[in-house]
């Protein structure tokens, strides 16, 4: 496969961008090789500036439920920006987007948008503090809630259950404030509430797609909804990733357990720039201008996002078999994986929730960061590598997830399962 204008590009983009790139695991450091520079997108596929043609299996990380250039979100767009790009003032896409989005999820009564995940995040946590009058917070290794200073966080040593920065640039005083405890046991949660007094809230991923995809239990979550019932403090739900991929209605649908507040981005904006949390009515009156709690933004609510976003939920709502549709084809890839795997007597776990999937090169199931950090990510990168080379674009980590669009046929399927199969017995 020639990557010729790829490579130059590259060499380019490090003289002008730190690392080539505008998000880091973009530079493909985990798996090696150069990152294809993209010149358009269609239907499953991505093209590269040398021309060369992959099914994405990454569809823009989450966003793309349709695809790459859906006609009807596509044509939304056309039109909005005819009338403008941004206005810095309301429009009434802002409550026609809440008003569907509220009707779907339950635990939503009320929503406030933004313009990424990381700052929707940012501001539930805000809100929590605010609402609860406490400081600390929890969050579980290996789920990522964007890069604001309190989140990037590492476990402490031996018994401390109070974290340290993960990152240069994070004083350690923006990150006494949060509690690491492990994804899937509760007695790591319970010793968070002994060690602190004043927890606001607990934050997790209730379908974790970047450790890879590592599902929270029902058992798990039922139990973390008890404890923080019991101390005051209220749940969030981080469904940035999972909200709309995984099923119509939210975790909470497929766990039964009910979020306090729910964090949402990359499908509700078809592929725009957006994020949003909601939830209770008494819990989101705190927020500015009805409350004190601060927040704002010059972008957010912007009306050409709004107009991609309206016309993604639209399109799901009207169409919610496709998650059936999906979730056989995401089952199907992962099945044959796991067949062909097994053949070459490779050790392989797979997953899969609605239109996402996840696999990983070790030996038993995982079920939270520890576990998978086991896993053997040299093969995975030798695994990525010779499928790039086929013409089949997954995400460039072991620690990530993988995602099913429409435009992805069962004749793909086959093909990239028929592909991995022989790239097995090549690095087995």
């Amino acid at each position: 496969m020639n990557i010729e204008h790829s490579v130059n590009a590259f060499e380019k983009a490090q003289n002008l961008i730190p690392g080539g790139v505008n998000s880091p695991v973009r530079a493909f450091k985990s798996v090696g090789g150069i990152p294809r520079f993209i010149q358009s997108g269609e239907g499953a596929y991505l093209i590269d500036v040398d021309g060369n043609r992959y099914v994405d299996y990454v569809q823009s990380w989450g966003p793309l439920i349709f695809g790459h250039r859906d006609e009807s979100i596509e044509n939304a767009v056309i039109e909005a920006v005819k009338h403008g790009l941004s206005f810095g003032a309301p429009t009434e896409a802002e409550s026609e987007l809440a008003e569907l989005i509220i009707d779907i999820y339950d635990s939503i009564e009320k929503i406030r948008f933004v313009s990424s995940g990381t700052e929707a995040v940012m501001s539930a946590i805000r809100l929590a503090r605010g609402f609860t009058g406490r400081d600390d917070i929890v969050k579980f290794t290996g789920c990522y809630h964007g890069h604001s200073d309190a989140l990037l966080v590492q476990a402490g040593s031996g018994a401390v259950t109070f974290g340290t920065p993960s990152s240069p640039g994070v004083p350690a005083d923006f990150t006494k404030h949060t509690l690491l405890a492990e994804y899937n046991n509760i007695e790591s949660v319970k010793k968070c509430f002994q060690d602190s007094p004043g927890i606001a809230c607990v934050i997790i991923e209730p379908i974790a797609g970047n450790m890879g995809l590592v599902p929270a239990t029902k058992d798990f979550l039922a139990e973390l909804r008890k404890l923080c019932d019991k101390h005051g403090a209220l749940l969030i739900f981080d469904e940035v990733m999972s909200g709309f991929r995984a099923c119509l209605h939210g975790a909470e649908s497929i766990t039964g357990t009910k979020p306090d507040l729910v964090t949402l981005g990359k499908v509700i904006g078809g592929g725009m720039p957006v994020g949003a949390f909601g939830g209770r009515r008494d819990i989101m009156a705190h927020l500015s201008p009805e409350g004190g709690v601060y927040q704002a933004g010059t972008l957010s609510g912007n009306p050409v996002a709004m107009a991609a976003g309206l016309a993604s939920i639209r399109k799901i709502k009207a169409n919610a078999r496709l998650y059936g549709v999906l979730e056989e084809r995401a089952k199907r890839l992962m099945e044959g994986f796991a067949k062909a795997a097994a053949k070459h007597a490779i050790p392989l776990q797979t997953d899969v929730r609605g239109s996402m999937f996840g696999f990983f090169f070790n030996c038993s199931h995982v079920a939270n960061f520890a576990d998978a950090l086991k896993s053997d990510t040299a093969r995975f990168a030798r695994f990525h590598a010779a499928m790039l080379d086929e013409g089949f674009y997954f995400a460039c980590s072991q620690f990530e997830t993988g995602f099913i669009a429409t435009a992805i046929t069962d004749t793909m399927i086959e093909e990239t399962i028929t592909a991995a199969d022989r790239i097995f017995g090549e690095i087995k």
